[in-house]
């Protein structure tokens, strides 16, 4: 995996060479269609949010188990990723996607046709294995076939999709909200649709130049090249090669002390996104809605528009991430989801937690994180690490944000029910001044920097 990651970002930086010989269309095309794994990754995670309320009443959970219904994915999701990086080496990118689209579509169905919690928890745990691995293998694909130029739009297009997703599992969740006891059933089953749509655009896109060449398929690695880079193929094809001999000499202390530093901070960055209480807020929006005196429907209703504030300001760090760089938007996203949430806090003290209020705060809450905090966070990751392990080292903020994830979800009905909205809220607000003060300190500005560039900054002060 080390030297897939390090090809992939290293042919960004050949694009960055010849940047008119691309055919730009193919290549966002190309990568557009990858970044779809998203989609069910958002889908999958956000489709519970509305059956939650019949689950539990389905099968009597009380919190810590309504906690494990929402987090069963979750804990998939680790394992899912854990194994993703070593099989995308041995069986490619392509296949992998097209394998976990299959796997998707059998434990949606497989989860709405469980009859016993027991049943519910193991599809929804096996349904984990496949979005963990589309989160590593999807965010791969794109990052082997992306120009420079590009890398950050590209990068943004994955967590674009992945709100795509939550989107459309919140107008699911509201639209069957009254077709009965059943409903949360087919809530799920709907998630063939986008398995379907994920499967049939990959088997027509092409396995990556860059893996291709990994396994000594050099004449169908000049074929993708050739409609990617076009008259460049061949100086790309022989720049990738000797990426790969690089990759494998690069063994210098430089090297392994900015390593060190890369995943530490990673790690630290992996976990605070998830203690800033986004997953809680997406999963748990129709609770907290019903705790300010919504009614279900009402609830569920406020739950799309939270989808729609997603979906709508995801689109705003197109225009973002490129232009002011990914230290100012993480520290003003972190600080403004703080506000918002010491706002709601203030509401619960005084009396006036309720209505149309929460629901204003609740969206620019989401505002901070879909324009600021998500995209900049899976666009960075596979930014920062050095050329020497940066394939393997993605694997550990990946795998712990995942468990991150999976742990705060599991928790927060607990928590949320023992220390109430004020207590849940503020502990959240923490996190993300924790958040914000972490990234100006310990994180280097990557925008319009070349990746040798940052690898170095880990050698010298933070700036």
């Amino acid at each position: 995996m080390q030297q897939v990651a390090t090809c992939a970002v290293q042919g960004s930086q050949m694009s960055q060479r010849n940047p008119a010989a691309h055919n730009p269309l193919y290549v966002v095309g190309v990568a557009a269609t990858a970044a779809l794994g998203g989609l069910m990754f958002g889908f999958d995670v956000a489709i519970i949010t509305g059956a939650g309320p019949f689950i539990e009443q389905a099968f009597q959970l009380d919190h810590l188990q309504l906690g494990l219904a929402f987090s069963s994915l979750l804990f998939g999701c680790v394992i899912g990723c854990a194994v993703a990086g070593t099989l995308a080496d041995l069986l490619g990118r392509r296949a992998i996607m097209l394998a976990v689209a299959l796997v998707f579509a059998a434990t949606t169905v497989a989860t709405g046709m469980a009859n016993d919690f027991p049943s519910f928890l193991i599809a929804r745990f096996l349904g984990g294995l496949a979005v963990g691995a589309v989160s590593l293998v999807a965010p791969m694909y794109v990052a082997e076939v992306a120009p420079a130029r590009l890398r950050g739009r590209l990068g943004a297009s994955y967590q674009m999709a992945v709100v795509t997703g939550i989107l459309g599992s919140y107008f699911i969740n509201y639209a069957l909200r009254d077709t009965g006891p059943d409903a949360w059933r087919y809530m799920f089953y709907t998630g063939v649709v986008p398995s379907a749509l994920f499967f049939f655009l990959m088997l027509i896109n092409p396995e990556t130049p860059r893996y291709l060449v990994l396994k000594g398929l050099h004449d169908k690695a000049r074929l993708v090249l050739n409609r990617i880079a076009g008259e460049a193929a061949d100086e790309e094809l022989n720049a990738i090669e000797k990426d790969l001999a690089e990759v494998k000499t690069d063994r210098t202390p430089a090297s392994k002390s900015g390593l060190v530093r890369a995943l530490t901070v990673s790690f630290f960055l992996a976990i605070l996104i998830h203690l800033s209480g986004i997953n809680t807020i997406i999963d748990y929006a129709p609770s907290i809605f019903k705790s300010a005196g919504f009614e279900l429907d009402a609830a569920l209703l406020s739950t799309f528009v939270v989808g729609i504030a997603i979906f709508a300001f995801t689109i705003v760090s197109f225009f973002t991430i490129d232009r002011f760089g990914r230290r100012p938007l993480y520290v003003w996203g972190s600080l403004g989801m703080a506000i918002s949430l010491i706002v709601m806090v203030g509401a619960v003290l005084t009396g006036h937690f309720s209505g149309m209020f929460v629901l204003t705060f609740i969206v620019i809450y989401i505002m901070f994180f879909s324009a600021c905090i998500g995209p900049v966070f899976w666009t960075l990751l596979p930014e920062i690490f050095p050329n020497a392990g940066r394939g393997k080292a993605l694997i550990v903020p990946v795998l712990t944000q995942w468990v991150a994830n999976a742990v705060v979800v599991l928790f927060f009905p607990v928590v949320f029910h023992r220390l109430g909205q004020a207590g849940t809220f503020s502990l959240l607000a923490a996190a993300c001044i924790a958040q914000a003060l972490f990234f100006h300190f310990f994180v280097p500005e990557t925008r319009n920097r070349s990746l040798e560039d940052i690898a170095n900054a880990w050698n010298g002060p933070v700036k």
